[in-house]
């Protein structure tokens, strides 16, 4: 954590910033490709979205849940980049950890332990796709993409990253199903989401040490 440089902000890889940076007009198999490769291995939207769906059972209700997530993302990201809007890199990463942590905790049932009341999940989830959504605004910014083509790019990299999004939710749910399946699975549940929050901390740790020494 205390190597922490700006080249380590949660972003895109090296080769696809240069991609983003030096393209110009229409792209849209490219841009496809790198939203669907940007989820997929995007540690901390898939954390949060493993944390959402954790005690999950009914597709329905994993349906409202993931679209909500996929709203806030959406529209975060497309109005942030369009309407030039960003937050430091730095500070939006650390929330999104927060994110983490505050998910492991509502499936620990800290909240209602600790205040007597339950937050409403929904809400929660559409804030923080808002948060996730202004993440890669704020990276895409950094990376000065061309205005030309631009909106047709940005709705073919949020295509990507909502594709990227389902497969990452296939995968999670072919392993959940089975675990589920298990009789520890009660017992286990609990260590997974106190090891999720921790590494939710870690995240925002990782990134508020990279802000102190940008």
């Amino acid at each position: 954590m205390l190597t922490a440089e700006a080249a380590f902000a949660h972003a895109v890889t090296l080769g696809d910033k240069g991609y983003i940076q030096e393209t110009t007009g229409v792209q849209i198999i490219p841009f496809l490709y790198l939203g669907a490769k940007h989820m997929v291995t995007g540690y901390d939207h898939i954390l949060f979205l493993f944390g959402v769906i954790f005690f999950l059972y009914g597709m329905k209700e994993i349906g409202i849940y993931v679209t909500l997530f996929a709203v806030g993302h959406s529209t975060t990201m497309l109005a942030g980049v369009w309407f030039n809007f960003g937050i430091n890199s730095y500070i939006i990463d650390a929330i999104i950890g927060f994110s983490v942590v505050y998910k492991a905790l509502d499936n620990l049932g800290a909240f209602q332990k600790w205040f007597g009341f339950q937050p409403n999940t929904k809400v929660a989830t559409l804030i923080f796709g808002f948060l996730h959504g202004f993440g890669l605004s704020s990276k895409i910014l950094d990376y000065n993409i061309s205005p030309d083509g631009l909106l047709a790019n940005l709705l073919a990299f949020n295509v990507g990253v909502e594709v990227g999004q389902l497969v990452a939710l296939a995968a999670i749910l072919m392993v959940m199903n089975r675990w589920r399946a298990i009789p520890a699975f009660g017992r286990q549940a609990y260590t997974v989401n106190v090891i999720m929050m921790g590494l939710g901390f870690y995240l925002m740790g990782f990134q508020l040490i990279g802000l102190a020494m940008a």
